[in-house]
């Protein structure tokens, strides 16, 4: 299993790490934290340093009930960081992004992933990257950031993700983006009940076919806080946890905040992996 992100092509064999970087005031978890662009740009450095395979620059929060943000302040927040990265560390930088203007920018600043929430539903997202060689990672979100959570309801939602993303699948390769530039994620927390996303951290193998990655985003969110009760700045130990999980459970890339120590519990997880299949 490999992605293809621009020039680069990541081995996913081993799961790898995503690091979150929100250079936003209003981020659930870290909202203002890395707002200053020099923050920002010394909190990647860090996070490739200590084994993220993947940078993920957000400069738009898509907590419930987050206040949107134009296409200009978007930019103003994300392309000098961006660019800074992209000539600072070896590894790609993904910018976390809906808008079409955005990716564009992105891309030509250096970036070589769009991760979108919206799954390149927005009117020219395809296009803004089919001709680009850059990778996409393909979210399920039922109905929108500031009202998903309201009342999300689901038959099965093993199988109604899943099919979903078969179908952004089909769409992206239909618009000229190659299967190896696409990985999908389910979207724990973005429209799902704490039981709908446990069913779907449970069901990981079952969300796409097993050429495309399964990138799973669970860091200090909201489930975690349910089952541990703690504050998001109180879930580090949770997170992990979740991350090692999905790491079993067939996930290809975590995305987390705490670099380092998901890191680690992912190689942990791989190794019994591994010892698991020469078991078999």
């Amino acid at each position: 299993m490999k992605l293809t992100c621009g020039h680069t092509v990541l081995d996913l064999a081993e799961p790898c790490v995503m690091g979150v970087l929100n250079v936003t005031p209003d981020s659930f978890s870290d909202g203002g934290r890395y707002a200053d662009p020099a923050a920002a740009v010394a909190r990647g450095v860090a996070m490739a340093e200590e084994g993220a395979a993947i940078i993920d620059v957000g400069g738009e929060s898509t907590r419930p009930g987050a206040a949107a943000v134009s296409v200009q302040e978007e930019l103003a927040r994300v392309i000098p960081v961006i660019g800074q990265l992209a000539a600072r560390v070896a590894v790609p930088i993904s910018v976390d992004t809906s808008k079409p203007a955005v990716m564009s920018a992105a891309i030509a600043a250096g970036a070589s992933l769009v991760n979108d929430v919206r799954a390149l539903r927005e009117p020219g997202a395809l296009d803004a990257v089919a001709g680009t060689g850059a990778a996409v990672c393909l979210m399920h979100m039922q109905g929108e950031p500031r009202t998903m959570q309201a009342s999300p309801a689901y038959d099965d939602v093993v199988a109604e993700v899943r099919r979903f993303l078969a179908g952004r699948v089909e769409a992206c390769v239909a618009a000229g983006i190659a299967r190896d530039r696409i990985c999908v994620d389910p979207g724990i927390g973005f429209g799902k009940r704490p039981e709908h996303n446990l069913a779907l951290l449970a069901g990981l193998g079952r969300l796409a076919d097993p050429a495309i990655p399964v990138l799973v985003g669970v860091s200090r969110k909201s489930l975690v806080g349910i089952i541990t009760g703690r504050p998001a700045a109180e879930r580090l130990a949770g997170s992990v946890a979740f991350a090692a999980l999905a790491a079993l459970r067939g996930a290809a890339i975590i995305r987390a905040h705490d670099v380092a120590a998901t890191v680690d519990a992912v190689k942990v997880a791989s190794a019994l992996r591994h010892a698991a299949a020469g078991g078999d």
